[in-house]
């Protein structure tokens, strides 16, 4: 039996700390949040009293929180006013995950909006260049490949090399691997040999050194359908044999798994937890 540290992400309804109390009644190890509205650009600053209870109820469950940065920022974007917000965005987010304590922040990184990739991937490499200038958050920027949609940056192994590669400040950088965008993007995950692959893809253009959080998805689009699309895990097109074998991978059993599941009537937050840990016997 492989034991594994699996959670989901958790809402901060209400107020940041409750996001703890969600994760521990879900039967987290880990759990993923989004530390403010993830919808809009503005937010409301961390007041004292919310970072002490957050941090307080963290110590006494031993849980590991992982921040991920909202929806709306875009430091692939040829916009000027977009990327610069997006920048902004980010800065803020790694200095409020440094108040909280929060060890990793997960970042897409964005779209190229039809200029090319080398464009896009110039702009992500300045963004988070100057980001990582401006913030003083000893938070590790963890960059999240993407499925292969269109004009998205970070889709391939390759591209995410490449980035980290341009950064000076590497040592804060690592890398949040998500097996449904993977699986879209035409990475095989299903079988010991399509594992092995992948991996050694992996290590060549990035290093599994820099792996620190697994985002654990099935998907509702085939291998390199660039369809992002999450589904219960065992459900979708990887299936419970595939889930099977990532979990008894060594590289995958060791890392943090967070589930991005949906919940609905086939299936909750506390089903998937529940069908990792029963795949990782």
């Amino acid at each position: 039996m492989v034991q594994v540290k699996v959670g989901v992400h958790v809402s901060i309804a209400g107020s940041l700390d409750l996001a703890v109390d969600r994760a521990r009644d879900a039967g987290c190890d880990v759990f993923q949040m989004f530390s403010r509205n993830p919808r809009g650009w503005g937010f409301k600053p961390l007041s004292d009293e919310d970072s002490d209870l957050y941090k307080k109820k963290i110590a006494t469950t031993g849980l590991l929180p992982v921040d991920h940065m909202p929806y709306l920022p875009n430091l692939a974007s040829p916009k000027p006013e977009i990327w610069e917000k997006s920048v902004q965005t980010l800065t803020a987010e790694l200095d409020r995950c440094g108040r909280l304590g929060i060890p990793y922040l997960v970042t897409h990184l964005g779209h190229h909006l039809g200029d090319g990739i080398a464009g896009g991937r110039a702009r992500v490499i300045k963004a988070v260049t100057a980001a990582l200038e401006s913030s003083e958050s000893g938070t590790m920027l963890l960059l999240e490949n993407t499925a292969g949609e269109k004009n998205s940056v970070g889709s391939s192994f390759e591209h995410i090399g490449a980035i980290i590669r341009g950064l000076p400040a590497d040592k804060r950088i690592g890398v949040c691997f998500d097996t449904c965008h993977a699986f879209a993007a035409g990475y095989e995950l299903r079988t010991e040999e399509g594992m092995a692959s992948t991996l050694a893809q992996f290590d060549e253009q990035v290093g599994l050194s820099r792996l620190r959080i697994i985002h654990l998805n099935d998907t509702k689009g085939d291998r390199g359908s660039g369809l992002d699309r999450h589904e219960h895990i065992g459900m979708g097109f990887i299936g419970e044999e595939g889930f099977r074998c990532l979990l008894h991978n060594p590289v995958f059993s060791r890392l943090p798994l967070v589930c991005e599941t949906p919940v609905d009537e086939r299936r909750d937050d506390r089903g998937n937890i529940r069908a990792v840990r029963d795949l990782a016997r």
